[in-house]
């Protein structure tokens, strides 16, 4: 474990030297801040439920957000409750309140990778600007020194897989309706 602390570092420290700057400083809170408790995603998927041509979509998605929040945030971050790499470090350039909670994993990038798959796997034209938005809110979080690369690495995982599952549910889900309304209209 020790060689992963090590490439961590390594990447957070690259990053401060190579790719810090003025405007990134004034971008990435914001950046960041939509994935604040889910916030962007909450409200999208709120948004895909309202209409009948995307709730398909919507449902998927507030299925994988709920996988996403049970891993992450009750079973895993609890399990490792790894220190955050500004505390580890001392690093005193924080843009953003310090989080509390532990880093591994992220729980913004987990969230946004979750929602973003939900949607890809319906809808290219939705979810492919929801991936963008959730890579850079991954990496906002090592840009602001708040997680380290692995967390965010394992939050994209733990969000691919929550994503998948989401879809996957929703189309059982979907299938188990449609077949009932079937029988129904037969009786």
């Amino acid at each position: 474990m020790e060689w992963i602390l090590g490439a961590d570092n390594v990447i957070l420290d690259w990053i401060q030297t190579n790719l810090r700057t003025g405007w990134l400083d004034f971008i990435m809170p914001g950046i960041t801040a939509l994935g604040d408790i889910g916030i962007v995603w909450i409200l999208a998927t709120v948004l895909l439920l309202c209409f009948k041509k995307t709730r398909r979509i919507g449902v998927a998605a507030a299925i994988a957000l709920l996988f996403s929040l049970l891993v992450t945030n009750l079973i895993v971050k609890p399990i490792f409750d790894r220190i955050r790499p500004f505390e580890a470090n001392g690093f005193t350039g924080l843009l953003v309140e310090p989080p509390t909670d532990p880093s591994f994993p992220s729980g913004h990038t987990s969230a946004s990778f979750a929602a973003a798959t939900a949607m890809v796997l319906y809808s290219r034209k939705i979810g492919i600007p929801a991936l963008v938005l959730a890579v850079l809110i991954a990496f906002s979080r090592m840009y602001l020194y708040v997680h380290y690369p692995s967390d965010v690495a394992v939050g994209m995982l733990i969000g691919l897989l929550a994503g998948g599952a989401g879809w996957l549910l929703e189309m059982q889900i979907f299938r188990f309706m449609k077949e009932h309304d079937r029988k129904k209209v037969e009786k």
